[in-house]
């Protein structure tokens, strides 16, 4: 070691963070895992601290760090200390579901793709983070792939006779051949207490007509063009038709019903509801009568929601004046004013998060601008296009959602009127309110500050009578269990093998499955009270094997040799989360998956129980896995710490480190990544705030804990060698 003269202090790197936007190390900051003027170091330790290589120098495993993108891409002298000091970066947030999918379910790789080509430029490797976690997700995507569908009334009021299906007997209606059998189910329609005629083929079914249903006869004007319209769905592929008593063409040779733009004569089903809808006008008398016809496959059981079989004449609906000139946002948000709120308040929200058409409104009600009581710091206003009129009825409807659980109240300006609170979802729903005009209303207000959250709002109508001009409200489409477990598999499946195929030249490690358990051992089941707006749990909709499917997804569209690993905290707190972890572990594996390796986070303080720490690693040992120390802070409980609180801080680092080293038999030792570089405030916006837990202190200068890491890395005090006189 060559003899080193310096400053009565530790060297300075005399650069500041530059800002950064929304990339901030943003970690989870669970409770449960757990100012900086550097007292001076006696000068001798100062001096031995500066003499110490770079902290890669003193291993022979991969040494990581977990660091902040745009830090790294921004900041030289962040980047500097990362690429001398480290093997492995592992981003804290930039390569999570939520900053890398959209809400058209598209993954966005350019940020992450610049990040990594300059990593390499530097020698470094990329550990990818994270593939499946329950945080940190566009859980405003995934939520919307599930929610119910909500569908408006039909305009105008139904000519079908529906009392026969809806008391069971099918009074009225006929059937020239009945199959397997023809009933009226409960619960069985489109939603949980809605009805559904169901049918069923003959084993020996061939032709259309061998499972009919009949209507009554259904009244019709001469001249006038009908809307005929259902929701049918199959236990499996089905097929089936409408033909006709009392039209000029009783059996659909021609256009009965018509998908993706072009004309067929009969009808698919499957096992999700689907509309069929279509228009006939060819009467040859005053009534008409129509048949379901569903005998062309043997076997097939069909159901068709009772409450939804309309005939409806197009030329009996009246004309719906809307009283708001632009409630689609097709077009965008002209006539919409934000009258209170923050700068962000008001925008256009493209296609993809509207109900239907083009575009929504989008409303941010911020922290600033929100709280109970506080509906109008967040209102949106419109005006209406004329003043109503006094002691006319008028009824105001809309479709609304939010990404976390809301509310919402709309207002009329001039003689103010108010809603009362509605609550809101993730889920569209179709929202109406009812009053009578005092006659002095000029516009419409939408007071979103009760709540703090993003809030869309969709096909607003201001009209007199009822909104929809129909003989019922809206149709809620829940979709069942499977089918929620089948969309949320399917994403999950895009999202792994996107990244993983994507990233399978550059990432050879990834965290495949983190924070998985619970803190008494058992697994997460997804049910939280009070969710964060990124919340989604996988679980809840996969059950226990969506590990399984993960890992199992990572491998196929990975390298064979890529590290696939698991990742939890406090195993060195809770032995109990530890044990349920392998245990986790095993039961992945028994299922036909391969799990590398367990990564423990290890959020700790100088105070945390060292005897539970060791035994933590012999177990991770016993479970024959590779184990990697995968997030590595040690907190003081202060941005000021004393030069005692340093001197335990470098103590607990290196004891953690001989621990490792001790029960951790070398062929399972992956490797050790400190979480994050300095105490400097940048990096500790979201993460420990108010904290010293790094190895550099805010001014980027080496800790008593550099030496501390050094020291353990090698496993002796390496200071022990120096020689040569030293100054200070």
């Amino acid at each position: 070691m060559k003899y080193i003269k310096i400053l009565p202090v530790i060297a300075v790197v005399s650069m500041i963070f530059s800002s950064c936007d929304d990339q901030i190390m943003d970690w989870y900051t669970d409770p449960t895992h757990g100012e900086v003027s550097i007292a001076d170091l006696p000068l001798e330790l100062a001096e031995k601290i500066s003499r110490y290589e770079t902290l890669n120098t003193y291993t022979d495993f991969t040494l990581g760090v977990g660091i902040g993108l745009d830090q790294y891409m921004n900041n030289e002298a962040y980047r500097n200390l990362t690429n001398e000091n480290f093997d492995e970066v592992t981003v804290g947030y930039a390569m999570k579901h939520k900053p890398m999918v959209n809400s058209k379910g598209e993954i966005g790789f350019d940020k992450v793709d610049a990040f990594i080509a300059k990593t390499k430029e530097a020698g470094l490797s990329v550990f990818g983070h994270t593939l499946v976690w329950h945080s940190n997700q566009n859980a405003s995507y995934l939520n919307g792939l599930i929610a119910s569908t909500v569908i408006p009334a039909s305009g105008g009021s139904n000519s079908l006779d529906l009392s026969g299906l809806k008391d069971g007997t099918l009074t009225g209606w006929g059937a020239w051949n009945s199959g397997d059998g023809i009933s009226v189910e409960d619960g069985a329609g489109l939603s949980s207490s809605s009805q559904a005629v169901k049918m069923i083929a003959g084993s020996s079914s061939a032709q259309a007509y061998e499972l009919q249903l009949i209507t009554p006869e259904i009244p019709v004007v001469s001249g006038h063009t009908y809307e005929i319209s259902f929701y049918i769905k199959s236990d499996q592929a089905g097929k089936g038709r409408i033909s006709f008593s009392g039209l000029e063409n009783n059996y659909p040779y021609k256009d009965w019903y018509s998908t993706g733009g072009s004309w067929t004569e009969a009808f698919e089903t499957s096992t999700q509801w689907q509309q069929v809808k279509f228009t006939v006008n060819d009467f040859t008398g005053v009534t008409f009568k129509m048949n379901f016809d569903l005998g062309y496959l043997p076997g097939v059981t069909y159901l068709i929601d009772v409450d939804n079989i309309k005939v409806v004449d197009q030329d009996a609906v009246p004309e719906v004046v809307n009283m708001i000139a632009n409630g689609t946002f097709d077009e965008g948000i002209d006539g919409w004013a934000k009258w209170n709120g923050g700068d962000t308040a008001l925008s256009l929200a493209d296609a993809a998060d509207a109900y239907e058409g083009n575009g929504a409104m989008k409303v941010i009600a911020d922290a600033a601008n929100s709280g109970a009581g506080n509906q109008w710091k967040t209102q949106i206003h419109s005006d209406f296009t004329a003043n109503l009129t006094a002691g006319e009825e008028y009824t105001i409807s809309y479709f609304i959602k939010s990404e976390a659980a809301g509310s919402v109240r709309c207002s009329t300006t001039g003689s103010a009127h108010y809603q009362g609170d509605q609550a809101t979802s993730p889920t569209w729903q179709y929202v109406e309110w009812v009053f009578t005009a005092d006659g002095g209303e000029t516009g419409l207000n939408f007071d979103l500050g009760g709540v703090e959250g993003t809030y869309y709002v969709d096909n607003v109508v201001v009209t007199t009578g009822a909104a929809d001009g129909g003989d019922s409200g809206p149709t809620i489409i829940e979709k069942t269990d499977e089918e929620k477990s089948e969309i949320i598999g399917n994403a999950m499946e895009n999202w792994i093998t996107g990244m993983v195929t994507h990233y399978n030249d550059n990432i050879h490690a990834w965290d495949v499955v983190n924070e998985p358990m619970k803190e008494d051992g058992t697994l997460r089941d997804g049910n939280v009270t009070d969710p964060a707006s990124d919340y989604f749990s996988w679980v809840k909709y996969l059950g226990k094997d969506y590990a399984v499917t993960a890992f199992k997804l990572a491998r196929q569209n990975g390298n064979t040799t890529d590290k696939l690993f698991i990742n939890d905290y406090n195993l060195e707190s809770s032995i109990s989360k530890c044990e349920g972890l392998i245990e986790y572990v095993e039961y992945i594996e028994s299922q036909g998956a391969t799990v590398d390796g367990i990564g423990t986070q290890m959020h700790i303080s100088i105070n945390s129980d060292r005897d539970k720490i060791a035994e933590m690693f012999q177990k991770l040992a016993a479970s024959g896995k590779l184990i990697k120390i995968s997030e590595l802070d040690v907190r003081l409980g202060t941005k000021n710490p004393t030069v005692a609180q340093l001197a335990s801080q470098a103590d607990m680092y290196q004891y953690v480190l001989d621990m490792y080293m001790k029960y951790i038999p070398v062929a399972q030792q992956y490797g050790v990544t400190i979480w994050g570089i300095s105490d400097n405030e940048d990096e500790h916006e979201y993460w420990l705030p108010d904290e010293s837990p790094n190895l550099w202190d805010a001014d980027y200068n080496r800790k008593h804990a550099f030496k501390g890491v050094c020291d353990g890395l090698a496993g002796r005090d390496v200071s022990e060698d120096f020689s040569g006189e030293l100054e200070y």
